[in-house]
């Protein structure tokens, strides 16, 4: 029996997958629970637009994605703090810090989790950060980091 998932189905497949089951599996598991439905033509087109309104999403996310990289590429990023005479920092800059220069600078909220520093920043001057917006767009810009 053909079936589309509404939920992903360990060991079988995830949700929008068109799957041939069992009658009795079918009968007496996915459809009570409702984690299937009947693959018939309906269902089967209405899964084909869902796709295509899905990729039409990622492409959007995508392309808003690349346009903020290649903001914050352009934008000149900085933080103050404070720090002693040899130009070491009472602390360190933290990835909220950074992700408030980001708000500042361009009015974009990213969260700090996105953001990947390299090694702590500890000391004055400019030091690279990689801020990750979509599984394939990576940002790369430099933070100065200034007395304050």
């Amino acid at each position: 029996m053909k079936l589309v998932l509404n939920a992903d189905v360990k060991a079988l497949g995830k949700k929008g997958d068109v799957v041939d089951v069992a009658e009795g599996y079918a009968r007496n598991f996915l459809l009570p629970r409702k984690l299937a439905a009947e693959a018939d033509k309906g269902a089967l087109a209405q899964l084909g637009a869902q796709r295509k309104a899905q990729e039409r999403r990622e492409a959007q996310l995508l392309a808003d994605a690349q346009a903020l990289a290649r903001r914050l590429e352009a934008a000149g990023l900085s933080v103050k703090a404070k720090a002693g005479q040899n130009g070491k920092l009472f602390g360190a800059i933290t990835n909220g810090d950074i992700a408030g220069a980001i708000s500042a600078a361009l009015g974009v909220e990213i969260d700090k989790h996105k953001i990947g520093l390299a090694t702590q920043i500890k000391t004055l001057g400019a030091h690279p950060v990689e801020i990750r917006l979509h599984k394939n767009v990576v940002a790369k810009t430099v933070v100065d980091v200034v007395s304050a």
